[in-house]
């Protein structure tokens, strides 16, 4: 295969703050592969707790002394505009970048590129639609909501369609007039490098956007201790989670996270049967598998169970994998080496808990870089650890069902909690069923289709707290409540030496 490397790549990548691309104060520096030749593209700085305090600076530095959080909504959503702007006429170079450092499809990083833009875009028009809450009590007082922006807040994003998750956190912390310290994934810095030029050339004041790469172990872990940094707003893996909540605890940080996923797709007997085959196909491999909300355990009715473990195997071994920079590719290459591993040992460990319907390890022919095959596995009891254990990539589990209980059940019977998808006919089931499933987030006869004014999260180990529409900018605000009387005020006097008088 033609290892296809985009023009003008960085051999740098260096941190955005205060406005300035500098190196890390002790010249460390890592490596940042492509997951199709799995050789060094760049260097990038890898910052430390002194590069994050430098950062965290300047953020303040532009909170306390700056225009922004004074702005008027309209004119921050005017440069929330132009940054949208920005994106959508450089998509598909966007799109070039985040493929050749993720290997996802290019057709589905063009998406994921155009949605960035619109969150951008959708926040701008929500801080100008905002209304806050004014309470009276006739002829005594007026109670109303002063809403103000929190500080200085840090974003940690993952690896997983990086450059539009970074956008998910940006584009509500900006609207809501916080400033920022971005720490993206340390596997995928290429596309967030883009950040700093996108924001000066919309009119975003300096200091507002600040950008720190490294570790998380490092430059992530510095940013959830920094006494200056009062919200975190992470999305990974639930362990690296758990490790985030203790570290802010110290300092009773606001947080939002969104963490793993082992979501169940349900599809009941009387399901379209075709609209369910195509869903739960895309619902596991598009992005490589490499999702937060795939449906990778399908929980099938026993009376059409045969049937759709043979047609859904089928598909699945004609799924395009190959090239991602290929418009034809429907999966790519994973992200890392290390990536790469933990999923095949999945697939390994697969072969010993079910029944291997489709691919099974390294598609034929292509003999290098991260590529795994779509992956079926049939007759999965829930005990099995890939019926329990997020593997982030391209393997599915097919488990069969005899009873609408029995399906609650094993729908509920992982610690996870973000998305399940239901496939029925039945209006009442469904309904009764959804309100059941134990999932922040259900989709009803379909794929993970997004309504941004919706709130986004899990429950259980899958997360804390909700993003999207109006719950996003409660998140990067106070809501502070004052009181305004409007007459005489009945107060006890006390200490005024006047018995029973008050």
């Amino acid at each position: 295969m033609t290892h296809y490397v985009p023009e003008g790549l960085p051999g740098e990548l260096k941190h955005c703050i205060g406005g300035e691309l500098v190196g890390s104060v002790s010249a460390k520096t890592f490596d940042v592969l492509d997951p199709v030749s799995n050789t060094p593209y760049a260097t990038a700085a890898a910052g430390q707790a002194e590069d994050v305090d430098r950062a965290v600076a300047a953020a303040r530095q532009a909170f306390v002394e700056g225009p922004w959080p004074r702005m008027l909504p309209r004119a921050r959503a005017r440069i929330l505009n132009r940054i949208a702007d920005a994106v959508e006429a450089q998509d598909r170079r966007l799109a070039e970048l985040e493929t050749f450092d993720t290997g996802l499809p290019i057709t589905q990083a063009l998406g994921q590129a155009q949605r960035a833009a619109e969150n951008f875009r959708f926040f701008a028009d929500l801080v100008v639609a905002q209304a806050d809450d004014t309470y009276q009590v006739p002829g005594r007082q007026v109670n109303y909501v002063h809403r103000k922006p929190a500080g200085v807040a840090g974003l940690i994003t993952p690896w997983n369609t990086p450059f539009m998750l970074e956008s998910w956190k940006l584009a509500p912390a900006l609207a809501s007039g916080c400033t920022v310290v971005l720490k993206p994934a340390e596997f995928t810095p290429l596309s967030a490098s883009l950040w700093a030029g996108i924001f000066a050339g919309a009119g975003l004041p300096d200091g507002v956007f600040n950008l720190v790469n490294g570790y998380g172990e490092e430059a992530g872990d510095a940013l959830v201790k920094h006494p200056d940094v009062p919200l975190i707003s992470f999305t990974g893996e639930t362990t690296t989670g758990q490790t985030i909540y203790r570290n802010c605890a110290a300092h009773l940080k606001g947080m939002s996270m969104e963490l793993g996923g082992k979501s169940p797709a349900i599809v009941f007997a009387d399901a379209d049967l075709d609209a369910a085959l195509d869903s739960t196909l895309f619902g596991v491999f598009s992005l490589n598998g490499e999702r937060c909300t795939a449906g990778s355990r399908i929980l099938v009715e026993r009376p059409i169970y045969d049937e759709f473990c043979a047609r859904y195997a089928e598909r699945a071994a004609n799924i395009v994998v190959g090239d991602p920079h290929d418009p034809a590719t429907e999966v790519g290459a994973l992200v890392h080496p290390e990536h790469y591993d933990k999923v095949m040992r999945y697939v390994e460990l697969g072969k010993t808990e079910g029944r291997l319907l489709a691919g099974g390890g390294r598609p034929s022919g292509l003999d290098s870089g991260n590529y795994v095959a779509p992956t079926v596995f049939a007759d999965v009891p829930s005990t099995a650890r890939i019926f329990q254990e997020e593997i982030f990539g391209p393997v599915v589990a097919l488990t069969p069902f005899d009873t609408e209980a029995e399906a609650l059940a094993l729908a509920n019977d992982v610690k996870y909690g973000l998305a399940a998808y239901l496939w029925t006919t039945d209006l009442a089931r469904a309904h009764t069923f959804a309100q059941s499933v134990e999932a922040g987030m259900v989709w009803l006869n379909s794929h993970n289709v997004r309504d941004l004014r919706t709130p986004f999260g899990g429950v259980k180990a899958s997360g804390l707290g909700h993003e999207g529409g109006y719950r996003s900018l409660d998140f990067y605000t106070h809501q502070q409540a004052i009181h305004v009387s409007l007459g005489p005020v009945h107060t006890a006097r006390f200490g005024s030496g006047r018995k029973g008088q008050s």
